[in-house]
């Protein structure tokens, strides 16, 4: 299986989305999982991934077995190669046992051009990085995602997912979402 997360925030709650699919092409998720983590705490500039993770960790606990690959949003090596990021740090804490590939909308410096990928007709890039697998097999995941355009549809739909819990979970009103 494959896991796709995302992380949203509100105040200092954080609010994890993953959609398990089972094939790179899935155009809809086998399940849908959401899970809200308190104390998150502020943001603070290049920890970002100290935020994160304690919520996709706790989103991977609701899980029966750990994915073989999980699909982040943002960098695994924010250089592309040594510079650890989320999916590094990820993937450390689930001690090597599933690949990571990181998708990022935005470059960071010192990332270079063997980390673009085009999607569709698009082009602005976006920046693969991953551990666990060769980067032109991450592309070629990426690249065989479902949907047209830049970003592929279940990595928008992992995003409005958590989007969702974390305006509802503003207003008093986030349940947890079942398996599906």
């Amino acid at each position: 299986m494959i896991l796709a997360v995302d992380v949203q925030y509100d105040a200092d709650c954080g609010y994890a989305a993953g959609l398990l699919f089972e094939h790179w092409d899935a155009s809809t998720p086998a399940a849908t999982f959401s899970k809200k983590q308190a104390g998150v705490g502020e943001y603070v500039p290049g920890e970002f991934y100290k935020r994160e993770l304690p919520c996709i960790l706790a989103l991977l606990d609701e899980l029966d077995q750990l994915p073989e690959t999980i699909v982040i949003d943002g960098f695994v090596f924010l250089d592309g190669h040594s510079h650890a990021g989320l999916g590094k740090h990820l993937y450390d804490a689930l001690d090597g046992k599933a690949n990571v590939i990181g998708v990022a909308k935005t470059s960071y410096a010192g990332i270079g051009d063997e980390y673009k990928l085009l999607r569709g007709d698009s082009i602005k890039p976006l920046f693969i990085t991953c551990i666990g697998l060769e980067l032109a097999a991450a592309k070629e995941n990426i690249v065989a995602m479902h949907g047209p355009h830049r970003m592929p549809v279940l990595l928008k739909t992992v995003d409005r997912v958590c989007r969702e819990q974390a305006l509802a979970g503003a207003a008093g009103t986030a349940p947890e979402l079942p398996q599906s």
